[in-house]
């Protein structure tokens, strides 16, 4: 279900008229996340809808730098720097609440010159994921839950970030995990980001008071992968425009504080036949059905090989660390926090999978494209898993690369998955990364100072 279901160009036009839009903000999400576009007058975007914007923006790194010397990136992007058009998916259109004047916000996919979808595209690899579900007569029902931190303002980021002070005028310096009271030291925040997401017409539920020190999370309800990845990109910017509203940083950095547990966005998924409805991961006795298990097994197989995307950026694998509340292999087990994919204890029809590796730090289309396309894989390949496990599989072999440089290097090798997520996007995305890695590396950090300086 989009934000507004079965919208279509004229609901769209009729909507901006009944809310007297004076402003559109486009939106493109990029591969970080980010929200590229352009901002226009009412009237413009009545006339005109066919915008563009270069290919290019498609292919930054986090930094705003494009790899040069890279030859399958470069058979990818033109080298003219050519436009893509944009086009506005009307469902997705919804109010910019922080907006002083009347003003909407919209996603558009982008489009080459002949009319075909732009392939690198996060919205489109999304989409391309979804087709090969429906091909199988199969609908994706995801559910995301997103961690995140509040922060002090930080505007010197040689400086560690540190909690913000609530409304008793301190700091949190010990563990809250659901902390009702640690939660309303924020109350003020959390009313407005509550009033945002109703006027956008978010369909958010549960907010909780995570491990860390500041550190919340907030569970989507569950439904439509397209539609679920809009919200948490929607979501994203709104918490961001919220906290600053209130003098403080909200991030989704998967580790953003030393000694605090990182971030994560933990993605339940099953799936439907789609002409019944009927959850295809319960048989008619209520068991789990051997596509429930080969699902498993697909997640299990090509979740190591898909890490550079559900764990984008060098600072992901600081969250990937033993006894820090997130998993280090893909074992699963039921109702089991310490695996990669944990079983929910659930009715027949509401059986699922909790996907549990993938970051915060994820692009939202593109963490729930991946985790479905491994599961997609299981399925058609009738992958089994390993042995359900039991106990705590912190006690486990790592199984997931522990850095950014082996995490492109399998998917690079794993011809099924690029296969499934398209081969320019691959190309694109891993020369992207690449570069990212070779940025950081320019970096000296504080450890490395203070350990090596004088004593080595």
């Amino acid at each position: 279900m989009s934000i507004r279901e079965n919208f279509s160009d004229a609901d769209m036009d009729q909507w901006l008229n009944d809310n007297r839009v004076t402003e559109i903000e486009c939106l493109v999400p990029d591969l970080t996340g980010v929200a590229r576009g352009k901002i226009l007058p009412r009237a413009k975007f009545t006339r005109d809808r066919g915008m563009r914007i270069p290919e290019a923006v498609l292919g930054m790194t986090v930094t705003g730098n494009y790899p040069t010397e890279d030859a399958a990136y470069d058979r990818a992007i033109s080298n003219t720097d050519r436009d893509m058009i944009l086009r506005a998916d009307p469902g997705s259109i919804t109010t910019v609440p922080w907006a002083i004047d009347p003003t909407a916000q919209v996603i558009h996919d982008c489009y080459f010159a002949d009319g075909t979808l732009v392939d690198f595209a996060p919205r489109s690899v999304l989409r391309r994921v979804l087709k090969l579900y429906a091909d199988r007569g199969w609908t994706p029902v995801v559910g995301p839950e997103l961690e995140f931190y509040l922060t002090e303002k930080n505007i010197d980021p040689d400086l560690p970030l540190k909690a913000p002070i609530g409304r008793s005028g301190r700091a949190e310096t010990t563990r809250q995990v659901y902390s009702i009271d640690a939660v309303n030291e924020f109350d003020p925040l959390f009313e407005d980001i509550y009033d945002y997401c109703a006027l956008m017409n978010l369909d958010v539920d549960t907010l909780i008071h995570e491990t860390g020190a500041g550190q919340m999370g907030l569970n989507f309800q569950h439904g439509d992968a397209m539609a679920l990845a809009d919200n948490v990109f929607y979501f994203k910017r709104t918490l961001r425009e919220a906290a600053l509203k209130h003098d403080m940083y909200a991030t989704f950095m998967a580790k953003p504080m030393a000694g605090e547990p990182g971030s994560a966005m933990h993605v339940h998924q099953s799936v439907s036949d789609a002409a019944t409805g009927r959850n295809i991961f319960s048989q008619a006795d209520g068991s789990p059905s051997p596509q429930f298990r080969h699902y498993i097994g697909g997640l299990q197989r090509y979740t190591p090989a898909a890490m550079a995307i559900l764990a984008p950026y060098v600072n992901s694998y600081r969250r990937i660390v033993r006894h820090t509340a997130a998993p280090i292999n893909v074992q699963w087990g039921m109702d089991n926090r310490t695996v990669g994919f944990r079983i929910p204890i659930s009715g027949v029809e509401q059986r699922r999978v909790e996907n549990r590796i993938i970051g915060a730090d994820a692009n939202p289309y593109l963490g729930i494209a991946v985790t479905l396309a491994c599961g997609y894989l299981g399925l058609v390949d009738q992958l089994e898993p390993t042995p359900m496990y039991n106990g705590s599989a912190y006690d486990h072999l790592y199984e997931l690369p522990q850095g950014l440089p082996q995490a492109l290097t399998m998917l690079r090798q794993e011809d099924r998955l690029r296969e499934v997520l398209g081969e320019r996007f691959i190309d694109v995305y891993t020369a992207i990364k690449e570069l990212e890695h070779q940025e950081f590396m320019t970096v000296i950090s504080p450890w490395e100072r203070e350990h090596l300086l004088l004593h080595v």
